[in-house]
């Protein structure tokens, strides 16, 4: 086991022993590869200073930067009580509607039975924007446009109207699309896509008289979920048939569109969406209390690439814009926010306050701040998501998609 005494009779101790003259060509042949090999093993054994620096950090870094290189970040504070509740009375305990919004000029709204509310986040301000009669209630949906200041108001008679919150206006009334009642809505750009209990999606363009410029024919069951991408090429859809669409808006320029993707793997309601801010062909969705599954898609592919049993109904998705996180909120039987960390799907936080399901979920304008409604009439407020990063200000260059909407009678 004393590798440099062995070391030296190999080599210099036989020297001395043995007459060189006497020595063959085998014996020398043998004792130079036990030279090689007795140094093999002490470069094997060796000790050296410090380890190697690791190549890479936890298997979901995308960068080749070494662990130690990186800089370690504080762990957030995340507040596990809502920072400020507000009394959300006749509110509509539906899980398939859609009642609460947070328009881009820091307003939110909220549907209350047949009125709708306006709530300014920046000076704490209530006020009430319509109320509509009994034959056309109760409000089924809400929806700000892109700009702020245009919301778009689904009732129970299948109309949608179209307020200017600024000037407290109804700027027109779409009519003649759904057959039943209008829970669900999204907006891309100019054009407004409607989701009726008739299964039927639809594409408004709200310059045009004739508004109705597209169909998705596919649920055979209520539209209770609608999302546009970012890049407002694809659309996805939810409904009370368990299925999800995926749809190109620029697939076919046909009234009626084939979709691009159909997954049938929820159990229950589909009306949870999120696309994903960081990468553009991940969707988040949730399933219904029969399901109780968040569900991650490759829409490129159509691959479902991750499934999370979460034990509780899921009605509403929300995806943190600076870190990697998601935002659950549930149903019985606790009522809870549920925050994720993507893509392990640890649980990082579950926000508890909500005595009755929660219905809706909206988030501000600078995505620190979510507001939650649930069935016991109570809208919450959480710092979940922390403070903003601050982002240099890049002046608009899309022109107001309601410049024309005045003009139409």
């Amino acid at each position: 086991m004393d590798w440099d005494y062995a070391h030296f009779m190999v080599t210099e101790g036989c020297k001395v022993k043995q007459n060189p003259v006497a020595r063959s060509p085998s014996i020398e042949a043998y004792q130079k590869h036990l030279v090689e090999l007795f140094n093999m093993n002490r470069r094997i054994l060796s000790f050296k200073d410090k380890p190697p620096t690791p190549l890479r950090g936890f298997p979901y870094e995308d960068s080749p930067v070494s662990y130690e290189a990186r800089p370690t970040k504080p762990l957030r504070h995340i507040p596990q009580t809502s920072q400020r509740t507000l009394d959300a009375p006749d509110i509509v305990d539906d899980y398939y509607l859609n009642l609460l919004d947070w328009g881009s000029s820091n307003v939110l709204s909220i549907a209350l039975g047949s009125t709708v509310y306006l709530w300014d986040a920046s000076q704490r301000r209530t006020s009430e924007l319509v109320t509509v009669d009994d034959e056309f209630g109760p409000v089924t949906s809400v929806k700000w446009a892109p700009d702020g200041k245009h919301v778009a108001v689904g009732l129970n008679n299948s109309d949608v109207q179209l307020w200017d919150s600024t000037a407290n206006r109804l700027l027109r009334t779409l009519r003649g699309g759904h057959q039943s009642r209008v829970g669900a809505l999204d907006w891309n750009k100019h054009i407004l896509t409607t989701g009726g209990m008739d299964g039927l999606i639809i594409n408004n363009d709200v310059r045009m008289r004739s508004h109705i410029v597209k169909t998705y024919r596919g649920h055979s069951h209520e539209v209770c979920g609608l999302k546009w991408s970012a890049s407002g090429r694809h659309l996805a859809s939810g409904g009370n048939d368990n299925l999800l669409y995926i749809w190109d808006r620029s697939s076919t320029t046909s009234p009626t569109t084939q979709w691009l993707h159909r997954f049938e793997d929820h159990r229950a309601a589909v009306k949870a969406l999120a696309w994903c801010p960081f990468q553009a062909n991940l969707l988040a969705s949730g399933g219904g209390g029969g399901d109780q599954c968040i569900k991650f898609w490759n829409t490129q592919t159509g691959a479902c690439v991750s499934s999370v049993h979460t034990g509780s109904q899921v009605s509403a998705l929300l995806w943190n814009k600076n870190e990697r996180e998601l935002l659950s909120s549930h149903g019985f039987t606790r009522n809870q926010l549920t925050l994720w960390k993507y893509p392990s799907m640890v649980k990082m936080a579950e926000l508890r306050g909500h005595t009755s399901r929660v219905l809706s979920m909206a988030q501000s304008p600078d995505g620190c701040t979510v507001a939650s409604a649930a069935g016991d009439e109570t809208l919450r407020f959480w710092n979940v998501f922390g403070k903003p990063e601050v982002k240099k200000q890049v002046p608009k260059s899309n022109p107001e998609p309601f410049a024309h909407v005045n003009r139409i009678r």
